[in-house]
């Protein structure tokens, strides 16, 4: 396989730089906000979960003070 020389190197980058399909700021916004939101919904779920599992440990055990 032949070395690619840096001056090539660069050139490819920037030619498939130049076919990537970039979001909108809008895009990039609403995906940040839906992120933001699934991830409070997953950690809100967590939080319940542990803590039922944490009830039912100590209903059973009488663990955890």
């Amino acid at each position: 396989m032949a070395k690619t020389t840096p001056g090539q190197f660069v050139r490819q980058v920037r030619t498939e730089l130049s076919k990537v399909t970039w979001p909108s700021r809008k895009e990039t916004t609403l995906s940040t906000v839906m992120v933001f939101i699934m991830v409070t919904l997953a950690a809100l779920f967590f939080l319940i979960v542990d803590q039922l599992l944490a009830w039912g440990v100590q209903a059973i055990f009488g663990l955890g003070g």
